[in-house]
């Protein structure tokens, strides 16, 4: 009993050691894939999505607490690549982990839940966290820049707005898919496998061309959206908003289609507005369906135990209609 008590003892801390260093090592490569497509506004690198704090808040919901070493940790080597350590960037750092833990903490208070299955669920994802908890990370950011003068006062509010969108919609975009591959159980049947291997041929050919036309054609996403909405909720919608964010983003860096001819505040503002209102509508239109045919589905169940009820109910009626008698006859008091 003893040995096996000092076997567990030794392996919770190889388990959490491994733990951080996963949560970090996402959170790097996250990094690494946002700072691919960046734009420079006021002076300053920012980034129209940053997919690190949508790793993180997912880390976050599905580990738990113990996973924020791993977030600090990632954070550091980010900021490392792209910077060397300073006094103030202890201040980014904790800014950095801070915002997607509160943002959990948030979540936890309200009690979300994973799956996404509920309006409200989220509401609580866009207002709570990616709105709300990562005002922390930009703050913190954006004024450390401003006090240690790296960025003048007048910049604060472009790069504090960059900043702060950029975590938003890292928490709108990747949350939800990190999410749904955790959750993922069963494949689809067959013949929503070829509806939706024609929705990817179609998505791929359409929003190219309306990310990189000079017309604007973007509203051509939409449509899009709605039949991934439809037809496959949550899965389908936010695996197409990721696309088309990954290819606007691409069109916004490299300043052709919609994005030509403006300026760097000007492409951050267009694609941040067009990423924003994709994420919002693919999000809570999916929360919305799902949550209308799980209700369905309920009252679907609740009406078959009815049914099963009152089947028993009636099993023991006659055929008239009338309960069953016993068969002797009924005597009266005195009756020989």
């Amino acid at each position: 009993m003893a040995a096996v008590v000092g076997t567990e003892d030794l392996r919770r801390p190889v388990v959490f050691a491994l733990q951080t260093l996963a949560v970090a090592a996402g959170y790097y490569a996250a990094g690494w894939l946002g700072l691919l497509r960046h734009l420079v506004v006021e002076g300053a690198v920012v980034t129209p999505v940053w997919p690190p704090t949508g790793v993180a808040v997912a880390c976050l919901l599905v580990l738990g607490m113990r996973c924020w070493p791993g977030i600090a940790l990632g954070a550091l080597l980010v900021m490392m690549t792209l910077t060397t350590f300073r006094p103030a960037a202890v201040g980014i750092l904790v800014g950095n982990t801070a915002a997607p833990v509160c943002g959990y903490l948030l979540l936890r208070k309200v009690g979300f839940r994973t799956d996404l299955g509920r309006l409200r669920d989220g509401l609580a994802l866009v207002f709570l966290c990616a709105l709300t908890a990562m005002v922390i990370s930009a703050t913190v950011g954006a004024g450390l820049l401003v006090l240690t003068g790296r960025l003048a006062a007048p910049e604060f509010w472009p790069i504090w707005m960059a900043w702060w969108v950029g975590d938003a919609m890292g928490v709108l975009i990747v949350t939800p898919v990190l999410l749904l591959l955790h959750g993922l159980r069963r494949p689809l049947h067959v013949t929503r496998w070829k509806e939706a291997l024609g929705l990817a041929v179609i998505a791929c050919g359409v929003v190219p061309v309306a990310t990189r036309s000079s017309v604007s054609l973007l509203f051509l996403v939409y449509p899009l959206l709605i039949w991934a909405v439809l037809r496959f909720q949550l899965a389908g919608s936010m695996l197409c908003a990721l696309f088309a964010s990954i290819m606007a983003t691409v069109a916004a860096t490299d300043r052709v289609g919609p994005f030509e001819g403006l300026t760097r505040v000007e492409v951050m503002t267009k694609l941040q507005a067009f990423n924003g209102a994709m994420a919002l509508t693919a999000l809570l239109l999916s929360a919305v369906i799902t949550e209308q045919r799980n209700t369905r589905r309920s009252v679907e169940r609740a009406c078959q135990e009815l049914v099963e009820v009152l089947e028993h109910l009636t099993a023991g009626e006659s055929p008239s209609g009338r309960p069953a008698m016993d068969d002797g006859r009924s005597r009266q008091p005195g009756a020989q």
